[in-house]
């Protein structure tokens, strides 16, 4: 796929609704699938119908379609609680970004997360500090 030049061209996830941007998560190309779901998280909670799409996004092979899946969950907020069992799943992924975008969702979820104070105390001792404040902002939001 070629996009035109210029400010006109719109980007892949523009214009598109909940059920397009879904549909674009099963994608064979995982850059579509990556599209798809940073549309989904410009969305924030009128996406909450994506929910399940994305919880099976985030076991993608790719880890920019597993941290935009995450980043999606964490702009639909509380109404992705049937997520948390696979952002704990997530927390212990070998890519930072997605480790610290899980964290966030987690704490956007808030107090329907508690499951999930357990990981994120472990990732208080994670290598990268990003993903360590991710958590520590998490279990303040869960814990209030």
């Amino acid at each position: 796929m070629v996009l035109a030049g210029g400010c006109s061209s719109k980007a892949p996830y523009e214009g598109k609704s909940v059920a397009e941007l879904e549909r674009m998560l099963h994608d064979s190309d995982p850059a579509v699938q990556t599209q798809g779901a940073f549309g989904l998280s410009r969305l924030g909670p009128e996406a909450r119908t994506a929910v399940p799409a994305l919880i099976e996004a985030l076991q993608s092979a790719e880890p920019r379609v597993r941290q935009n899946a995450a980043l999606a969950l964490t702009e639909i907020g509380p109404d992705a609680r049937e997520a948390v069992p696979a952002l704990i799943e997530a927390l212990k992924d070998a890519e930072w970004s997605v480790r610290r975008q899980a964290a966030l969702a987690l704490g956007r979820i808030g107090p329907d997360a508690r499951s999930a104070l357990p990981g994120l105390e472990k990732l208080g001792r994670d290598p990268d500090h990003l993903v360590r404040k991710a958590a520590q902002e998490a279990l303040k939001n869960i814990r209030r």
